[in-house]
């Protein structure tokens, strides 16, 4: 049982990942070495953030809700992930889609490596099955969406040819991907929600950000012609 649980976590976390890269067609652009590139910017971006935040923020156990302020100025440091991804961005060559899939694709594929390989190694090969393994699962699922997101944002910003109008919305979305998770974290555990109408929270607000990105994406391909 406790091998079946984990063989479930291991499909449910990196086959959406696989799928992605597979069916984007990704792997006919000879995309792969650019996404081991993407992961090694990601790598060195989160190296970074830590130097920073062991550095300025020493005291990393303050509670959520009793140092808000504290929390917002850490989350600060996420915007370092927006530069390390605009790099990636600029490094692959090639139309929007594939240099925002690649990018962004990448990027989700080291951060889920990194950040849950070692969680579900340890915790959900235990004896006791937790719900929990579950969750961080499908919270990776919606992380990989979110990820091409912000690479969409960040294509979008550095072009020359978006209406300012739109450019200011984009760059705020661009801020608020940094400050998001904090957000939304306070907010979950204000409402006292528990974990999985928190997931659906989470879900809903990244669809949200799917499809007004969508939208303005689509409707600049159709004015440059890079479908």
């Amino acid at each position: 049982m406790t091998l079946y649980h984990f063989g479930n976590c291991i499909a449910l976390i990196y086959v959406p990942y696989y799928l992605a890269y597979k069916q984007s067609g990704l792997s006919e652009y000879g995309a792969f070495w650019k996404c081991i590139q993407a992961g090694l910017i990601y790598m060195i971006t989160q190296l970074g953030k830590m130097m920073v935040l062991a550095t300025f923020f020493p005291d990393n156990v303050s509670d959520l809700g009793s140092d808000f302020i504290g929390e917002f100025l850490k989350s600060t440091v996420d915007l370092a992930d927006l530069v390390g991804l605009y790099l990636v961005l600029a490094s692959i060559p090639g139309k929007g889609h594939s240099k925002v899939l690649t990018a962004g694709i990448g990027w989700a594929t080291a951060e889920v490596i990194l950040s849950r390989a070692l969680l579900l190694w340890v915790g959900a090969r235990g004896a006791e099955f937790d719900w929990i393994y579950i969750q961080k699962c499908l919270e990776s699922n919606i992380l990989l969406v979110q990820h091409i997101i912000t690479a969409t944002l960040l294509w979008l910003w550095s072009r020359h040819d978006l209406k300012d109008s739109i450019k200011s919305v984009v760059t705020i979305l661009l801020l608020f991907t940094a400050y998001k998770g904090l957000l939304l974290d306070f907010l979950i555990s204000g409402t006292n929600t528990n974990a999985w109408v928190g997931l659906l929270i989470k879900a809903i607000v990244t669809v949200g950000y799917g499809v007004f990105t969508l939208v303005v994406y689509a409707g600049l391909a159709q004015v440059i012609g890079i479908f």
